[in-house]
């Protein structure tokens, strides 16, 4: 056993054994269920954890990550935790959350090839081609990134309004608000980038004011 594995092992006890110390029923409380109010689709990335940005305890928010935090359609896994979290668990906020220095938005900057992921980039390329005007006037290349970042989280929210699981929860009067994100590793703090929506009517508005002034 490496000292890697075996450090992991030892500080999930320790993690325990401050818990109980605080609340003897901690663990007990927990597994009765979950009623999260969040749904967070995040980025793979080791260094944007959920949790501990916002504050959050454990049962406060469900979570999917995947790289560069992307809503796509055919991606039954992503659908999957959707529907379970709007229509079982009834979250009233989602947060996508793009964060700066991002590797799979950096990767869809360029024409390398990266292996089997570059399928799962391809439809990052596809907002890049839709904003390219805009982002080749950029020309400082950090700039540009950083834009790119938001501009992928934003466009990740627009999808997501989309989504029939969406669209249902707001016909139907559910309460669920969409936000959009963007996580600075080099600070810590998060942007909100101004894409807040709880209805067709707010996708509609956002959209013409972020992409058609």
């Amino acid at each position: 056993m490496d000292d890697f594995y075996k450090k992991i092992l030892d500080n999930n006890k320790k993690w325990v054994e401050t818990q109980l110390a605080i609340d003897k029923d901690y663990f007990k409380d927990l597994s009765k269920g979950q009623n999260p109010p969040l749904l967070w689709i995040g980025c793979s990335d080791s260094r944007v954890p959920a949790n501990e940005i916002i504050g959050a305890k454990p049962g406060e928010v469900f979570v999917h990550r995947n790289i560069a935090n992307m809503v796509i359609h055919s991606d039954m896994n992503m659908l999957s935790v959707l529907d379970y979290a709007v229509n079982v668990l009834k979250v009233k906020h989602i947060i996508v959350c793009g964060h700066y220095g991002c590797g799979g938005v950096k990767a869809a900057m360029s024409n390398q090839s990266i292996g089997l992921i570059d399928n799962w980039i391809r439809h990052i390329k596809d907002i890049y081609r839709l904003h390219e005007h805009y982002l080749n006037a950029i020309k400082d290349e950090e700039e540009r990134f950083n834009k790119f970042v938001e501009i992928n989280a934003q466009e990740q929210v627009f999808d997501l309004a989309k989504t029939s699981i969406v669209q249902s929860a707001w016909k139907n009067g559910q309460e669920l608000t969409l936000h959009g994100w963007a996580y600075g590793l080099n600070s810590g703090y998060v942007t909100d980038l101004d894409v807040n929506m709880s209805s067709n009517e707010d996708l509609d508005e956002v959209y013409r004011l972020k992409f058609t002034n």
